[in-house]
């Protein structure tokens, strides 16, 4: 389960990375000495029961009468709570 948040960071050339980030701490990219800039968050949001990052191939829908997207690798819907059926091998 991640604790700390994960935030997208980009340098002026487009170069982006994925990581937690300390706060005041400068981040540069060790081949071009380019500053990254925090661009983003990704969800989830930390903390969170998922260790996947939310795109299309990490998500599935929930089945419930709300039909919300929930990250396949957690048991239960992070939006109503209910048990989630396990995944058919095409999933």
């Amino acid at each position: 389960m991640p604790e700390r948040q994960l935030y997208r960071l980009r340098t002026r050339t487009d170069k982006e990375i994925v990581r937690d980030v300390d706060p005041g701490k400068v981040y540069v990219d060790r081949d071009s000495g380019e500053e990254y800039e925090v661009v983003g968050k990704i969800l989830p949001l930390a903390p969170s029961p998922s260790n996947e990052t939310w795109s299309v191939e990490n998500l599935r829908l929930c089945g419930c009468s709300l039909e919300q997207l929930t990250p396949k690798d957690v048991n239960d819907c992070v939006n109503c709570g209910r048990r989630l059926p396990a995944m058919s091998s095409g999933q």
